[in-house]
């Protein structure tokens, strides 16, 4: 009982990483008054990064970076998009989650001799506790030796918080997202704002591909992502835009990743394509459950005009 506890806290908490930082850059992009539906290709991008880097590099750590870097970049389009020039968001968003996945499938064809997917990378991304467990055979302490990953996300989780709510600069984001006029009136940079917090969503959302590619794989695929991005964006509206209501949001659904592994190669007889769907069924009920419920920054989604009100 106690190692099939174990074994689902493990898995849980593996599958929720990739899902923590993403939804936090979500939470970071949407508190400045910019919807980022593009988080899903902007994790593409970052899993494929951190795949290729990691592999070529051998040290994960330095793809993990670079995994950032390269979301961060393509969320750079998306605000020149949102910001500058006020296009739709939506629409924006939504043409960078092909653009995200068609580029990381065009660069890997060149890097990787035609093929869709990376190489394994040689070295994953290191477990949290093996300085204190060591090479243990005790696979109870196996299972809580978790993926340096996952300390990460909740610790970035943990910093999204206070920068939020304890600091002047998270005062300034939440002001812009609510009243972007009145901020400016303040003197508040309301375009300054919202490209950093793009920019950071970008860097959050690559973390989160490379957590998938480096720590629960190790092996970029068109398929390694497969919906992960929206499931984020599913946990920050069940989380109610803020960073400790989506890290809730995201160990849900976590937990429904860790049932279909659980029940998938457990005695239970369901058959596996039942298993795959309950994640998305999952995001599915909740949207419907609480999308109503839950109240977005007031300026969300409205591109804000200097002078105009």
């Amino acid at each position: 009982m106690l190692l099939t506890l174990t074994l689902a806290i493990n898995i849980t908490l593996m599958y929720s990483a990739p899902l923590i930082f993403t939804s936090l850059g979500g939470v970071l992009s949407e508190r400045s008054g910019v919807v980022n539906i593009g988080l899903e290709g902007m994790m593409v991008i970052g899993a494929f990064t951190g795949a290729a880097v990691g592999y070529f590099s051998q040290n994960p750590w330095l793809g993990f970076l670079c995994a950032g870097l390269a979301g961060g970049f393509l969320a750079v389009f998306h605000a020149v998009a949102c910001v500058t020039f006020r296009a739709n968001q939506t629409i924006s968003g939504v043409a960078l989650n092909f653009i995200g996945l068609g580029a990381a499938l065009f660069l890997s064809r060149i890097f990787f001799d035609g093929a869709t997917m990376t190489k394994p990378v040689p070295n994953k991304m290191p477990k949290a506790f093996t300085w204190l467990f060591g090479d243990t055979e005790n696979q109870i302490l196996r299972n809580l030796n978790v993926d340096i990953t996952v300390l990460l996300a909740m610790g970035i989780a943990a910093l999204l918080w206070f920068v939020l709510y304890k600091t002047k600069w998270g005062l300034r984001i939440r002001a812009v997202g609510e009243h972007p006029a009145a901020a400016d009136t303040l003197g508040i940079n309301v375009y300054r704002i919202r490209y950093i917090a793009v920019i950071l969503s970008g860097v959050l959302a690559g973390f989160g591909g490379a957590a998938q590619s480096l720590a629960v794989v190790s092996i970029f695929s068109p398929t390694v992502i497969s919906g992960h991005g929206f499931i984020a964006l599913a946990a920050v509206i069940f989380g109610k835009w803020t960073p400790q209501g989506s890290l809730m949001a995201c160990l849900l659904f976590g937990f429904a990743q860790a049932l279909v592994v659980l029940l998938g190669g457990g005695t239970v007889n369901v058959p596996p394509q039942l298993l795959s769907m309950l994640p998305y069924v999952l995001t599915i009920v909740v949207l419907v459950l609480f999308v109503g419920r839950s109240a977005a920054p007031k300026a969300s989604g409205t591109p804000y005009e200097k002078g105009v009100r």
